[in-house]
Order: C-alpha cells, then structure tokens, then sequence
C-alpha cells in the first residue's frame, strides 16, 4: 500500500533569497568567473516601475529569481539542492521512511508500508519538517494547495484513516477515490481508466470543434485535416501514456476507448459515413491503427 501527499511551495521563484543563492553557489565551488557572474548579478539589484508618466522611486530587491528566464532553471536547481539535502539528513536522523519528489515548486512525499496508520505518521511528520525547513529557507507552503491521496490493489474494503493536518496549518483529508495531479488522473488500483476516459473524451470534443473549419470561406481538404488531427489532437489522447502502456499491462480497455475516437475522427477527415469499416477508413485517412502506433512510440522511448 503506497500514500502520498502533494506540497506546493507559494510564489516560489519570487521568494529565493538572493544573498543565500550566492552562498550555495560558492559552496558548489564552480569556476571563480561563473561565481563573480551570478554574485555581480544577483546582488544590489535595483528596480523601478513605470505607468505612462507615472514612475516609481528606484528601490533594492533582495529576492526572487525572473520567472522564465534563461537563468531561473539553474539558480531554482542550486537553491533546491541544499534546501532537499538538509530534508533529506533531517528525515534520516528521525528515522522517517518516505521517499521524495521535486518538481521545482511543487513535491510528493511517498509512503509504503502494510499499514495506513503508519504511512499517515510519516506523512505527517515529514509535511512538520519541511514546513519549519521551507521557514528558515524563507519559503512557505501553500497549504489549501496540499493534496493526500492512497493507493491499494486490495480487493475488500478499502477505508483508510483520514489524515489530519490542522495543527500544522493544513486541512482534514479524507478518502477519494480519484487524484488529478500534474495533468495526470490517479485511481487507487492505477488502472487509468479516468485518465483514458477524460482524454479520449477531450479529443472528441476537439474533432467536433473541428468540424466548425468545414463551413470556413476556405475549408480544408481531408491531407489537411489528417494533419490537423495528428499533430493537434491525437497528442492530446496520448499524454501520460508511459503510465499505462509498458510490458504485460492490460490494454484492452485503453486500446478500446482510444480506437473508438480514432474512428470518428477518421469519418471526420474522409467525410464517410458512420457505417463505414474501420480499418478501411483508417487506411483511406492514412492514420496508422492506434495499436501499431504505441509499438512505435515505445520503441521511441524503449518502454
């Protein structure tokens, strides 16, 4: 049995301290040239703001790194980097089993064990550690944010025992039976079958959307709309398919509802009738058969 809890960090990348940053990267020792750049760079930044003819005074900024820019990847990794290493050696020195993920501003905590008790205290302790760690880094944790989620394959009755985070500035999770997280649909036994459905569904909605560019002055011929569905709606169906296509997993089902949107998608572009067969359409269309697809992409990623 496998529970996790999804943390958000707030405003992020305009909290990082500035002369903390340059302290990290000293201690990474890189090429004295690289550590006079991002000093020089960082520190006594000034800034202004203008509206038409109204201007601000010049005033320091201390923190925040520039959101999207060439340099925030690399400063975010280097002041992330510490700030997890100190995480991690707290957690090891209480003896806390968990497993931990970043994805810059936002983490999971992962717990396995036979007991959802269990799982819970870990959960609990490591979310009072990282948000005193997230203070003394000059971070905080966006709480409303924060998400608990259990997975099981068990069979029989499946009520674990709510989480409750109130003392730390949290909420009271209770069960759910699905977790959207990062774009991706979790279900406690991780069959997908949410995930499929939501996307073959938005995909549908799209082919039907486009149906709208045949009234257009123009219109568009049926190569144009093959191109159409490949590279604008067929990308849609297959995010997050490394999570339920690999070796040995059950494909009927995903197999069945994706083939099922390729059909009518292929009676879009041909303009055939829905009696038509389909694999002859698919042909006509030149779409490749879903399964014979996903063969090609996991050669691709060699899942």
């Amino acid at each position: 049995m496998t529970s996790t809890l999804a943390f958000n960090i707030a405003q992020f990348f305009p909290s990082l301290n500035h002369h903390f940053l340059t302290r990290v990267i000293h201690k990474v020792r890189l090429d004295s040239c690289v550590v006079n750049f991002f000093s020089n760079y960082l520190i006594d930044r000034k800034t202004s703001y203008k509206w038409n003819s109204f201007l601000l005074l010049i005033f320091n900024i201390n923190v925040g790194v520039d959101h999207g820019s060439a340099l925030s990847p690399i400063l975010s990794a280097l002041y992330l980097s510490s700030f997890l290493y100190i995480l991690e050696k707290h957690l090891k020195n209480l003896k806390i089993s968990i497993s931990i993920i970043s994805f810059v501003d936002n983490g999971l905590f992962i717990s396995q064990n036979k007991s959802f008790n269990i799982s819970n205290s870990y959960l609990f302790c490591s979310y009072n550690v990282i948000t005193n760690l997230l203070d003394k880094f000059s971070l905080i944790i966006e709480h409303s944010k924060t998400e608990v989620f259990h997975f099981s394959r068990s069979q029989g009755l499946f009520n674990p025992p709510f989480l409750n985070l109130l003392s730390l500035r949290g909420s009271i999770f209770i069960l759910k039976s699905l977790w959207k997280y990062l774009g991706f649909i979790f279900d406690r036994k991780l069959t997908f079958y949410q995930h499929i459905n939501f996307y073959s569904n938005k995909v549908l909605s799209s082919v039907k959307c486009m149906k709208m560019l045949e009234n257009s002055s123009c219109s568009i011929t049926p190569s144009q709309k093959c191109l159409l569905y490949r590279y604008c709606i067929l990308l849609i169906a297959l995010y997050g398919f490394q999570l339920w296509f690999y070796h040995y997993a059950p494909l009927l089902y995903p197999l069945k509802a994706l083939e099922k949107m390729q059909r009518k998608a292929a009676i879009w572009i041909l303009g055939a009738f829905k009696t038509s067969p389909h694999n002859r359409i698919e042909a006509i269309a030149s779409l490749i058969s879903i399964k014979l697809h996903f063969q090609k992409l996991r050669g691709k990623v060699q899942l």
